[in-house]
């Protein structure tokens, strides 16, 4: 499985994709099984009050968790594409410009809950 984490506004976001041959987890509105390759990370956007409170740059602000919305796809590459423009999108949504987001990709082995 590979971790892709952004790092912006001096907090952290982590979604998870699952490699061929690796179990995905299954819920409502999970994807195709088949699909070799599978993206699962929260989405969340800022609210005016209610929430959950977090500190970015330096100010509090209060966000709202959507459920998470795994996508399937055919090819290491469009996963990892479509994680980090997720991502990306995850930070603009609370106010961190996509030049202040660096991303990093971690290989990591399934543990035993996954498998």
């Amino acid at each position: 499985m590979l971790l892709v984490r952004g790092h912006g506004g001096g907090t952290t976001l982590t979604g998870t994709i699952f490699e061929r041959g690796e179990r995905a987890p299954s819920y409502k509105g999970a994807p195709d099984e088949d699909a070799p390759y599978v993206w699962v990370c929260d989405a969340f956007y800022e609210v005016e009050s209610g929430g959950s409170e977090t500190t970015i740059d330096g100010e509090t602000k209060h966000v709202a968790f959507e459920s998470p919305m795994p996508r399937g796809f055919e090819t290491r590459e469009q996963a990892l594409e479509s994680a980090r423009e997720h991502v990306r999108t995850q930070f603009a949504r609370v106010g961190v410009a996509e030049s202040d987001v660096e991303i990093e990709v971690l290989k990591e082995e399934p543990s035993a809950e996954h498998s």
